[in-house]
């Protein structure tokens, strides 16, 4: 092999006549140096992952599913709806009598599962239990109850007892890492019916009887929509003297905050940063407050609110999803994507293959170029080096380097979501990015390059040029796996001597590309 001081190398033939196109139009510098350490890299992207309701948990496909992005993606919290419904049949009344009855099984069921592939229930408390609840609305395809207590004295009680019952199964040690979140966008009539004042007697209620049980169990709130009631909430903990162990709340960057049955129309926000001003702006309000050693986490975010929005299936996803992490990372301690999985059923099972899922995997477990965005966030390395350029990492570990680079632009769109996403979209090319990381140590190295981007890991594009099918063979569905396999697109062996790899590569727009330099002596 050829020793070279100053290693550059092209992904295809093809590639290469396209670097030298766009060489002349744009190049994008990134530089690093193994010697200047930024920090630990922020985990912020893995802390937490949400998910439907809590009965599709019970499902085989769901815990598959999760158990295949848990080898990938290492998440170390869940969370999801309905842990209280009447699917999960947690709480009944004696019809005669009217005392509660409790039945756990399907809780512990499903959170034995997740503990034993090694990850934490982030506890959302909720919806009512019919037989609780004070008023009968409800909300989505499996009719989940948005009502207030009829009595709260029982409210309490369930609380208290389940709790109670989890430190009895799992162990104080354990359940002190858990989060207890009370309801979920509280804010909208659609999940609370109620006022603002009447959440804050939920939670009232709610944490008290958290902490009857220990103290020391982290409970929080209001989990509202679009960032609000913050200052509210925490103004009315302090002159009540309620614990705030975290803050949650959820951003999505459409105009839209609910979309129940997935008929709203939807728009990406035509704004750079704007879940990352919303994540600093909250930060902002806590620290302002009687509760500025709260944690904050956005325990639901995505481009769109809606189940049926095909934007979800994209490979500009991906783009936008690490443009996000990347900005909010500073000001929050966890980013919940939602969801893991289109086995997600609010406006009922999905009904073809691509429907504009929430999930990182479709129904017939093919991964979207989203997926991958998380799985290259989770294999680079723990060490964060120095690095100006603000959409791309360049970490190392004990083998050597890896970098995620990415560009993320704005979809120009004259409609909305459902139309424009609904075509395809082939994208551009936009630039010529120049690595160059110094320090290396001397020897053989390994160079693997993985892509995202339009054909590229991008199930979803084949999918609309087949005319979107509303079903697909077995045989379809193994080749979907295969164009969405995340295999490397290019593998060659290096010789480093004077301490100092360069790689050169043309970017598209929304490309996603991850690089590992693995030191093979």
């Amino acid at each position: 092999m050829k020793i070279i001081s100053i290693i550059k190398i092209s992904l295809t033939y093809s590639f290469l006549l396209a670097s030298v196109w766009v060489q002349a139009q744009n190049i994008r510098n990134i530089t690093a140096n193994v010697n200047l350490i930024a920090g630990n890299k922020s985990n912020v992207y893995n802390e937490c992952i949400g998910a439907g309701r809590a009965n599709e948990g019970l499902r085989a496909d769901w815990q598959q599913q999760l158990a295949a992005i848990q080898k990938d993606v290492h998440f170390k919290y869940i969370r999801f709806h309905g842990l209280l419904h009447d699917d999960m049949r947690v709480y009944a009344e004696d019809k005669k009598t009217g005392a509660p009855i409790y039945n756990w099984q399907n809780i512990d069921r499903l959170y034995d599962y997740l503990l034993s592939i090694k990850i934490k229930p982030f506890v959302e408390f909720g919806f009512m239990p019919s037989d609780l609840a004070a008023g009968t609305k409800t909300i989505f395809w499996w009719k989940a109850n948005v009502s207030k207590p009829k009595s709260y004295e029982k409210w309490d009680a369930l609380i208290t007892k389940l709790v109670q019952h989890w430190k009895e199964r799992y162990g104080e040690e354990e359940v002190k890492t858990w989060y207890f979140e009370v309801w979920n966008e509280p804010d909208l009539k659609g999940f609370f019916d109620g006022t603002q004042a009447d959440y804050f007697e939920l939670y009232n209620h709610t944490a008290k009887a958290v902490k009857s049980v220990s103290p020391a169990y982290r409970v929080g709130g209001p989990a509202t929509s679009a960032t609000k009631w913050i200052g509210d909430f925490l103004g009315y903990c302090e002159a009540n003297k309620l614990p705030v162990d975290f803050v949650t709340t959820h951003d999505y960057g459409t105009t839209s905050v609910l979309d129940e049955m997935g008929t709203k129309k939807q728009q990406l926000k035509n704004i750079r940063d704007t879940i990352a001003r919303d994540v600093t702006s909250v930060r902002g309000i806590i620290n302002a407050s009687a509760y500025k050693k709260a944690e904050l986490h956005f325990t639901e975010w995505n481009t769109s609110p809606s189940s049926r929005d095909p934007i979800h299936d994209t490979y500009q996803n991906a783009a936008y999803i690490l443009h996000v992490l990347k900005k909010a990372s500073a000001y929050s301690n966890s980013m919940s994507y939602w969801t893991f999985t289109d086995i997600f059923e609010e406006a009922g099972p999905g009904q073809t293959p691509f429907h504009g899922g929430f999930g990182l995997m479709n129904l017939q477990d093919i991964k979207k170029p989203s997926y991958y965005a998380y799985k290259f966030m989770d294999e680079l390395g723990k060490t964060e080096l120095k690095n100006a350029d603000e959409s791309s990492y360049v970490c190392k570990s004990a083998n050597g380097v890896q970098a995620l680079i990415w560009d993320w632009t704005h979809p120009y769109q004259n409609s909305y979501n459902q139309d424009y996403f609904s075509k395809e979209q082939p994208s551009v090319l936009k630039e010529t990015v120049k690595l160059k990381v110094a320090n290396i140590a001397k020897g053989k190295y390994s160079v693997e390059v993985y892509k995202v981007g339009y054909k590229q890991n991008d199930p979803y594009s084949t999918y609309l040029t087949m005319g979107k099918p509303s079903q697909i063979t077995k045989a379809e569905v193994e080749k979907f796996k295969m164009l969405s396999s995340g295999l490397p697109i290019s593998k060659a062996l290096v010789t480093i001597t004077n301490g100092t790899f360069e790689y050169e590569l043309p970017l598209r727009q929304n490309d996603v590309v991850f690089l590992k330099l693995i030191k093979t002596n």
